[in-house]
């Protein structure tokens, strides 16, 4: 089974698993991940682990030195900061903690980078590191003296002031120039809906959001058509080409029309060998 079947057949057993009911747009969520999942693995697959490639790292502060440079992204691969925002929203490490509070509502944020006098990021504060404080106080729980090591540290933490005391560090970044599929799969592995985007030296330059790079990954049904017909002019005759319609609906390939039986062949190998298409539906009929 290659990769595609699996992803099909994956869909399919959760369409029928019996032991949940499924909303009207389960199917659409459920295919959707799918697509991201196996984007993002292939392009992991195709590009060694992140371990051999220091284009997205986490980096602790203050900033470590400049990693070697990353080779560069293959011809048609996204990279960070082309889905990027700019300027990125950021937290002074000498901030009050009611006002981070203040900030991240504002920004709609449930995390921000922390950065020093130089810009460069030095951590991440978060709502549940303010929640923890704010829990503290309002409990007055003190940890006993066989508490947790992490209980202990949590409650040491709580104690701070400014996002310098209360944030997580170091910050998991990645670099403008990691390419989309490295810095998802970074954020997969790390649990992030956020991440910073610095230069080598460790200053913010961006932060980039997990649904950016998830419509990035995946295309809309509109951009897999247009491949899907670029391979048909590509591989058809030009009597053949006007015989042959194509349709996308939600990573779904359909063909119909007529086609020669040998061309038709080489023509779904090609579609099949696309990243986003979850299945090819094969209803051509014999040309001549």
């Amino acid at each position: 089974m290659d990769a595609h079947e699996n992803l099909s057949a994956q869909s399919e057993a959760r369409r029928q698993a019996p032991d949940r009911r499924w909303s009207p747009g389960e199917t659409t969520r459920q295919d959707v991940l799918l697509r991201y999942l196996g984007a993002v693995a292939a392009a992991a697959a195709g590009h060694g682990a992140l371990a051999e490639r220091p284009a997205a790292t986490a980096r602790p502060a203050p900033p470590s030195p400049s990693p070697p440079p990353s080779p560069f992204p293959e011809p048609g691969q996204s990279v960070v900061r082309e889905v990027m925002d700019v300027p990125a929203a950021h937290i002074r490490a000498d901030l009050p903690y009611r006002d981070i509070a203040r900030v991240l509502a504002r920004e709609q944020a449930g995390a921000l980078p922390v950065v020093d006098a130089e810009d460069h990021v030095v951590g991440v504060v978060s709502e549940s590191d303010l929640l923890a404080k704010v829990a503290f106080e309002a409990s007055g729980h003190r940890p006993g003296p066989i508490g947790g090591l992490r209980e202990r540290r949590l409650h040491g933490k709580a104690r701070g002031e400014t996002a310098a005391d209360l944030m997580t560090s170091p910050a998991i970044t990645v670099l403008p120039g990691a390419t989309v599929a490295e810095a998802a799969w970074l954020a997969a592995l790390s649990r992030l809906k956020r991440m910073p985007v610095t230069d080598r030296e460790g200053r913010l330059v961006g932060v980039v959001r997990r649904d950016a790079l998830l419509q990035a990954l995946i295309r809309d049904d509109a951009g897999i058509r247009a491949e899907v017909e670029a391979m048909v002019e590509a591989t058809c005759p030009p009597a053949d080409r006007d015989a042959v319609q194509v349709a996308v609906h939600d990573g779904i390939v359909e063909l119909t029309g007529r086609m020669p039986a040998a061309t038709a062949r080489r023509l779904l190998a090609e579609i099949e060998r696309i990243a986003d298409v979850i299945e090819v539906k094969n209803l051509l009929g014999p040309g001549t």
